[in-house]
């Protein structure tokens, strides 16, 4: 087994998320008393919400950068990042770090055109559904077209993930208020899948709260990264 990096505390609920099925599939997969080989940075999230509401997209880089690079001397053999709307930094990480590192939206892409969709919604941070680092990247490797809520509804996304999920709260009313978002992006969109484009959002999700499939990128990017490290 390959001893895996992990780029977490945004939040370290998700982080969590990320642990659990990491050690999970290590033992169904292996067996006996087989763990994961797994190092983690977690982040103070409240630095990193600074620079991300702030702009300073360019020192968030460096950070992460400057993480990776730690993971790197700790003997991590491959990384991953364990947020989605924190990928906006991957295209200057992989421009330094020489180990291999797994794409959330890689692995997500792939799961979906196994499933042989083609077009999905897409809810997470204001970051993640407004910028083309995701989305574009979604149509340019796997020619997925995604569609995003409007803008009250991505208020309402964004709000509920910070406000809410980031400090562990699940509550009835948002997760009615997502839902209602999903049928709406499925009826009048067009929607045949949504990205759970949050870590924190699969905590409230689940498939059986939604009228189309779901893809928890928790759970894939997690999967992904053990499928590498014990390739």
């Amino acid at each position: 087994m390959k001893r895996m990096g992990i780029i977490g505390g945004m939040t370290w609920e998700s982080s969590i998320e990320y642990y659990r099925i990491l050690n999970e599939e290590v033992r169904d997969r292996l067996g006996g008393m087989h763990s994961a080989d797994v190092v983690m940075y977690s982040y103070d999230f409240d630095d990193i919400v600074i620079l991300q509401n702030e702009g300073r997209w360019d020192e968030a880089d460096a950070s992460l950068i400057k993480v990776a690079q730690q993971l790197e001397a700790a003997g991590a053999e491959v990384i991953a990042i364990a947020t989605n709307t924190m990928h906006k930094c991957f295209p200057a990480m992989e421009k330094v770090i020489k180990t291999p590192m797994i794409h959330i939206a890689d692995a997500t892409g792939e799961a979906i055109k196994k499933l042989g969709l083609n077009r999905v919604a897409l809810l997470g941070t204001r970051f993640t559904m407004e910028g083309d680092f995701y989305r574009g990247r979604l149509k340019e490797k796997f020619d997925i077209d995604v569609v995003i809520p409007s803008e009250q509804e991505r208020q309402v996304v964004h709000n509920v993930i910070y406000n809410e999920l980031t400090f562990g709260e699940l509550k009835d009313f948002s997760r009615a208020q997502y839902v209602d978002i999903i049928t709406r992006l499925q009826t009048e969109e067009g929607a045949q899948g949504v990205v759970l484009g949050c870590t924190e959002i699969p905590l409230l999700i689940y498939q059986k709260d939604s009228p189309i499939p779901i893809f928890n990128t928790s759970l894939i990017h997690a999967q992904a990264l053990l499928n590498y490290a014990l390739s």
